[in-house]
């Protein structure tokens, strides 16, 4: 009888092990199966990261780790060198099985297909709100590389992070807020509606103080006295901000003279890479809502 009773319990742990030797296997055979990807576009490298798909080279490594440091990068992936002037002797070498790229790299698009074929996805649209566009092209990333499904749940898991974090920010929902990022202490970047910046402000119940025109993400070089006109908005800077601003920026009567200044709503947030995708959409998210969590109510 004894017998009898153990029986189901080592049943159930050999199934279990079965079944998590059968995943592993399984997660292995995915690997295997994955094209060998060179990836020049920055959002679409965060992308791929974000899916599972390491590539075997990629562009600017030392600078995607300092401006948009998620997902992490493996220190397997070979640096191709600048993405406007890729290294093509490195990606022959890399022998990829496709080349991604956006569109502002179409222009190597004639020099790269003797390497590899390439795929080209959209993911910035001068005027137009970018959160949709890398969405698709997301979609498309995953189909083209057979993570179709790991893709849909990519899209559908940050929508839902991004509306749990838009009921954590309805306090501060009449409050507007100007996102920037400082190129000296007298002037600054504005990130405008068709800014990834922008278009989670919105998504999240916020509203973007910088109602100017913007083009390809952000207005600049904007003056400091620029964020006097709305008086009442907090103002978020996107890191880095150049050695000077430190020392310019409390010297700068005009800064000093901001309500948001003086009434402390202001913040700074680590680098987030404003020409990202669905990855830098949440880092931002995520960066704002804490930035925001030590502002008043509005």
């Amino acid at each position: 009888m004894a017998t009898e009773r153990r029986l189901p319990l080592a049943m159930t742990r050999r199934a279990f092990m079965a079944a998590g030797a059968a995943a592993l296997a399984a997660r292995r055979a995915d690997a295997a199966t994955l094209p060998r990807l060179a990836i020049i576009d920055w959002a679409l490298l965060e992308t791929a990261l974000a899916l599972g798909a390491v590539p075997a080279a990629a562009s600017e490594l030392i600078q995607y780790r300092s401006l948009v440091v998620e997902p992490e990068l493996p220190g397997t992936v070979a640096d191709l060198g600048l993405r406007g002037s890729p290294s093509f002797e490195m990606l022959r070498q890399v022998a990829p099985d496709l080349i991604l790229i956006s569109q502002f790299y179409d222009y190597q698009r004639p020099q790269l297909e003797r390497i590899a074929p390439v795929l080209s996805l959209p993911v910035y649209e001068a005027g137009t709100a970018p959160y949709a566009l890398v969405e698709a092209s997301t979609l498309r990333l995953g189909e083209a590389v057979g993570l179709r499904r790991k893709a849909r749940a990519y899209v559908d898991d940050t929508a839902n992070e991004i509306a749990r974090r838009r009921a954590a920010l309805a306090p501060h929902r009449d409050r507007p807020v100007f996102v920037i990022n400082l190129g000296d202490s007298r002037h600054f970047r504005a990130f405008g509606g068709d800014s990834m910046f922008g278009d989670v402000v919105d998504r999240l119940g916020l509203t973007n103080a910088w109602t100017d025109t913007t083009s390809y993400s952000a207005a600049a070089p904007v003056g400091i006295e620029a964020l006097a006109r709305r008086p009442e908005a907090g103002i978020v800077i996107v890191e880095p901000s150049p050695p000077e601003v430190a020392r310019g920026l409390p010297r700068n009567a005009i800064w000093n003279a901001l309500p948001a200044v003086r009434d402390g709503r202001v913040a700074s947030i680590a680098p987030v890479s404003h020409f990202g995708g669905l990855p830098s959409a949440r880092r931002f998210a995520r960066l704002l809502e804490a930035a925001l969590s030590h502002w008043p109510a509005s």
